[in-house]
């Protein structure tokens, strides 16, 4: 374990997989406070700590199964697909009555379970990042996954809202993140087990391949983005 703690790409992982946790759990986050918000004001913490904990367990069991399925033939190849639009996603904006369906609770276990039940639905995109961000971590991948899970809760939990104060505020942090999900993608589809046969195996081409998942987000979020700016006069008329 201490061999893996001291090799610099166990932490840009780490990196990775707090980052991915920041941008694509705001959502989780906005759960958690919805959820919550119709408990008494004592039991509110209560809430947010148990949802917040049955979800992080929740999430790490999906993820163990994740990195076992993406040694399975052409299933990476199939979650890069799924990064990509999960990348290009998150470029694109958010509907605003995405979580109008979270239905506040007066009782503390009826909240713990809709953030648990609300995670589990939301967290395909947390999943399949994180799995991909880990791979290549050998024996160390899901101890990866929980250490970077752990360090990033917390961030989200409690400083959400400076979160995304920053990304209003610097929305290149959502693009270059948005990109990063490209990026793992691109290593994803070059590194599946069924098509790395047909590819050199140098890592200078597995590089190749994360820059254009990194670049193909980007084009087509800009894209989509044009196209919806382009839209909306014609929607108000």
């Amino acid at each position: 374990m201490m061999e893996a703690l001291s090799n610099p790409s166990f932490w840009v992982a780490v990196g990775q997989i707090i980052l991915i946790d920041i941008l694509l759990g705001g959502d989780n986050a906005v759960v958690i406070a919805l959820a919550c918000r119709g408990l008494p004001p004592k039991q509110r913490k209560m809430g947010i700590i148990y949802g917040t904990a049955g979800a992080i367990i929740l999430r790490v069991i999906l993820i163990a199964f994740a990195l076992a399925l993406l040694a399975i033939p052409y299933l990476k190849l199939v979650g890069g697909a799924l990064l990509v639009w999960i990348g290009v996603k998150l470029l694109v904006p958010h509907d605003e009555d995405d979580h109008a369906n979270i239905n506040p609770t007066d009782k503390l276990w009826g909240a713990v379970k809709t953030v648990i039940v609300a995670d589990l639905v939301m967290s395909i995109d947390n999943v399949l990042a994180i799995a991909g961000a880990a791979q290549g971590a050998g024996d160390h991948q899901l101890f990866l996954v929980i250490f970077g899970l752990v360090v990033s809760i917390p961030i989200i939990v409690a400083g959400s809202q400076i979160v995304l104060k920053l990304m209003d505020r610097f929305p290149i942090i959502i693009t270059l993140g948005a990109m990063l999900l490209g990026w793992i993608a691109g290593q994803m589809i070059y590194t599946d087990p069924g098509v790395a046969p047909y590819v050199p195996a140098a890592k200078t081409w597995e590089y190749a391949a994360a820059v254009v998942g990194a670049l193909l987000v980007l084009i087509i979020g800009k894209l989509m983005q044009r196209r919806g700016r382009a839209a909306t006069p014609a929607t108000g008329n």
